[in-house]
């Protein structure tokens, strides 16, 4: 790559705007799929306290693993972004890509469908209650089958975004959140001529949406005139192994990057639970408020993958430093206004979930308020780790910043978390020192290796070999 400024790099100003166009709508849409979730429980809620139990534990699972192998197949966003980046002919490239990342997408939920079906022995290895495994059992039964079209749409979503088009990503997960509500209406109580499913009924009305959303991008695509000009429909039964192990290279250590994440968070829920139900009480919703926050920053990674991914493709060195340290700019200013709302505005963030007043809550309240302070500290790390990461996979640098996530996460972070919450009087405020510890660590070491990716060999420039040229 050149380190001279190409003629064609976006000026500071440009290449803003550019990561907010993108990164905007992608925002959006993970807001809005938070508050798709958010439909379900308010609906399953209403069937009583063991079905929404076993939903949840359902969906610990299932949602693990689908945000992992999401993370697999959302691979194929930085190889679109280098093949149009290059601004060579990119018609045949981004379609190979595409088209294996759709069989990447139907082997890894068929795989993540079984893993998800060992749920009942890993309840009753962990002693949940026999009515709630049912219960379990029953919701997971069904959901499972929502897993491929739901990562099927996922790749659609990171083609449309590379290609330019992400607010099509916030309309079709605003209408998905319409159709999911209408769904669970009609199927969990028996309106509108559907049968009543009563816990079945939620996990059916998730297929439809999953469908549904499916659905709406391929209309989308075959509507759109520049995104249906790349024909990635075209001859879907055609192998290209080599695409497919680069976007299994790339894919993989992500997907394992956010199995380590989830699986730091998902560890300090039983820690917390080892204090009292209080604690674990003000810990989550303490962490819901922390986890609507990252929404932001892990869209500003997402449109930061793609910007970064253009310029590595054109051989950009100077677009490829824009495009990042914007990014990751945008990710540490807006985690800067969240952390401080958290400190000024603790009660009036806790009402989205709880009502700060009510003498039942009391408890729960002063443990969340004590943890959100820790939780405004760790915000910025949480939000610059997240768009530096999205910045080394626009240079398709998946494998050592995996290794990162994890001694980062599991030595100091869980290790601090350990030491301090039961070896010393501190209990749920040492587990969440140990989580920040945690994230700092990754937002040094990932932020190093970002500014160090010249000497690093990171920023060379990638070759399309002579199977690009085919069809």
């Amino acid at each position: 790559m050149t380190q001279a400024t190409s003629l064609s790099t976006p000026g500071w100003g440009q290449e803003l705007r550019a990561t907010l166009g993108i990164a905007g709508p992608l925002a959006a849409a993970n807001l809005l799929q938070m508050l798709t979730y958010a439909v379900d429980v308010i609906f399953i809620a209403r069937l009583g306290e063991d079905q929404l139990a076993g939903s949840a534990l359902a969906v610990s699972l299932f949602g693990l693993v689908l945000w992992a192998l999401t993370g697999l197949t959302g691979s194929v966003a930085p190889l679109i972004a280098e093949a149009v980046g290059a601004r060579a002919p990119a018609l045949r490239p981004v379609r190979r890509t595409v088209r294996m990342a759709l069989w990447l997408a139907v082997a890894a939920g068929i795989f993540g469908t079984g893993v998800c079906l060992l749920l009942d022995p890993i309840m009753r290895l962990s002693g949940q209650q026999p009515e709630i495994i049912g219960f379990a059992n029953e919701y997971n039964g069904v959901i499972v089958f929502s897993m491929v079209p739901m990562l099927l749409a996922g790749v659609l979503r990171n083609f449309v975004s590379a290609l330019g088009r992400p607010l099509f990503a916030t309309a079709i997960t605003g209408l998905g959140i319409f159709v999911n509500g209408i769904a669970n209406y009609a199927f969990i109580f028996g309106e509108l001529g559907a049968p009543a499913m009563g816990l079945r009924g939620a996990a059916v009305a998730t297929i439809i949406t999953a469908f549904f959303t499916l659905g709406c991008y391929v209309l989308a695509i075959r509507m759109d005139r520049r995104l249906h000009r790349y024909h990635i429909f075209g001859r879907l039964w055609a192998p290209d192994w080599l695409r497919m192990r680069q976007l299994f290279a790339i894919g993989a250590p992500i997907a394992l990057t956010i199995t380590a994440e989830a699986g730091i968070f998902g560890t300090a829920a039983f820690l917390m639970g080892r204090f009292g139900a209080a604690e674990l009480a003000g810990h989550t919703v303490a962490l819901q408020l922390a986890s609507l926050a990252f929404q932001v920053p892990f869209g500003v990674g997402q449109a930061a993958a793609i910007r970064v991914g253009y310029h590595y493709g054109a051989r950009d060195a100077v677009g490829v430093g824009r495009a990042g340290w914007v990014a990751i700019a945008i990710g540490a200013g807006f985690m800067t206004l969240t952390a401080g709302a958290m400190v000024l505005f603790p009660e009036t963030l806790l009402r989205i979930y709880v009502d700060p007043d009510a003498p039942a809550n009391a408890a729960l309240v002063a443990f969340a308020l004590q943890y959100l302070v820790l939780a405004a500290i760790f915000q910025l790390a949480d939000g610059v780790q997240a768009v530096a990461a999205g910045s080394l996979r626009g240079l398709q640098d998946t494998r050592v910043p995996m290794w990162i996530a994890i001694f980062s996460y599991w030595v100091p972070g869980i290790g601090l978390s350990i030491g301090l919450g039961f070896f010393t009087p501190l209990q749920g405020t040492g587990v969440w020192i140990g989580l920040a510890t945690g994230l700092f660590f990754a937002a040094v070491l990932l932020m190093w290796r970002w500014h160090r990716r010249g000497a690093l060999g990171l920023t060379r420039g990638p070759e399309w070999g002579p199977e690009a040229l085919r069809a």
